[in-house]
């Protein structure tokens, strides 16, 4: 195994209490399970500063739950311009905060910033929908899709750097 330095992700929603810490718990799992936890460097935030310093939105740490995965030490936090330079990748939940994300990223790290979905295109949707103002099974659908996505990204991180 190479010293290499660790592909680092950052996965963005709009206030990081639901979309973006789901994504960050099930990734970290996820490479967990592979033995990839020192290769991959892995956080979440969010475009606007509205829950800085809070836990995750408790129906998201609950359906995170069921399915074994901690939310619970996870804390928001607001997207800074150092974020394009220290990430590899930053992951955008849905085309309003990439367009967001966008207008912060500066011009020559662009080409990092996706949108998270487009590492599951056998869903046939381009968004993770936000669940904040819906019902449980609002999460639920985030997981299932954030689970499908999670795969896909780890595939194509193991396909370009080699493990």
């Amino acid at each position: 195994m190479s010293k290499s330095k660790p592909v680092s992700i950052l996965f963005v929603c709009m206030g990081n209490i639901c979309r973006s810490p789901t994504a960050q718990g099930v990734f970290e799992c996820l490479v967990e399970n592979e033995g990839l936890s020192g290769r991959i460097n892995i956080d979440s935030a969010g475009t606007h500063a509205y829950h800085v310093g809070e836990s995750p939105d408790s129906r998201a740490m609950e359906a995170a739950s069921r399915r074994g995965i901690d939310l619970s030490a996870q804390r928001a936090r607001r997207v800074v311009e150092v974020d394009f330079q220290r990430f590899d990748l930053v992951l955008a939940m849905d085309r309003d905060n990439y367009h967001d994300l966008l207008a912060l990223c500066p011009t020559e790290q662009s080409g990092k910033l996706r949108l998270f979905l487009e590492f599951a295109p056998e869903t046939g949707i381009g968004e993770v929908p936000d669940p904040y103002y819906g019902g449980g099974t609002g999460f639920e659908r985030v997981l299932d899709l954030v689970e499908q996505a999670a795969r896909g990204l780890l595939a194509e991180i193991r396909q370009q750097h080699e493990f």
